[in-house]
């Protein structure tokens, strides 16, 4: 993590609490760190305490509707967990509500890091126990998001050695050291496989008969057939 923002852009003076280890308004005055994910461009552009929350919150609230799908997998179809819903709404309301007055990011970490950890074991459970097959998928998904965590951390210890780093290379090469760049395109990868990984355990304990395509021969989709008729 960067110490105080390198100069002022367009947005004026940084108010998040949080300022990456990419220099700041170094393409364009208008973007404070240049394209480092689409999902969270407005945090990225403004470093506006605002559009922080708006990054980072969301955050949660999807990572608890990715737990509910994992812990209702194996349920009915049509089949609704009340007592689950209410547990995680109430646990993102509480979230929200102490973050927005503690506004520690090591807080917001630590929170998202709980519900991860907690697809993780779910994950570990169904490639171990019920679709061992899937473990390809599930270990992929897994690897890429600890993959861009272990490079996101690489990119706060050592911010200053790749900044300077980067001032002696040319650009093109410097580019590639971005490593918060390449946390949200690891984990959003991750985060699309694990996706995959809980529609094919829903559909194929619904009976469908999922299958991973791959599009073009690189992109992978879940495609299924009709329901098995006995």
């Amino acid at each position: 993590m960067a110490p105080a923002a390198d100069r002022e852009g367009y947005w004026g003076p940084t108010t998040s609490t949080l300022d990456w280890c990419e220099e700041n308004y170094f393409v364009t005055q208008y973007i404070a760190e240049f394209l480092v994910g689409m999902g969270s461009w407005c945090f990225h552009m403004t470093l506006q305490y605002e559009m922080q929350l708006l990054d980072e919150l969301p955050m949660i609230y999807s990572c608890c509707i990715f737990v509910y799908c994992m812990f209702e997998c194996f349920k009915m179809k049509n089949s609704v967990n009340y007592h689950l819903i209410f547990t995680l709404v109430l646990f993102s309301l509480l979230v929200t509500t102490v973050y927005l007055h503690v506004k520690d990011p090591i807080f917001h970490q630590v929170m998202y890091g709980m519900l991860v950890f907690t697809l993780v074991l779910r994950s570990i459970y169904i490639v171990t126990w019920v679709y061992p097959w899937l473990r390809g998928l599930g270990y992929t998904s897994l690897g890429l998001f600890l993959l861009g965590f272990f490079l996101w951390n690489i990119d706060n210890i050592f911010c200053d050695s790749l900044r300077d780093f980067r001032k002696e290379v040319p650009p093109i090469l410097g580019v590639t050291t971005q490593f918060h760049a390449w946390w949200h395109i690891l984990t959003g990868l991750g985060s699309y496989l694990h996706i995959l990984f809980s529609l094919y355990t829903r559909t194929l304990y619904l009976r469908h008969r999922p299958k991973v395509k791959f599009l073009f021969g690189i992109w992978p989709v879940i495609m299924f057939e009709p329901l098995r008729k006995y």
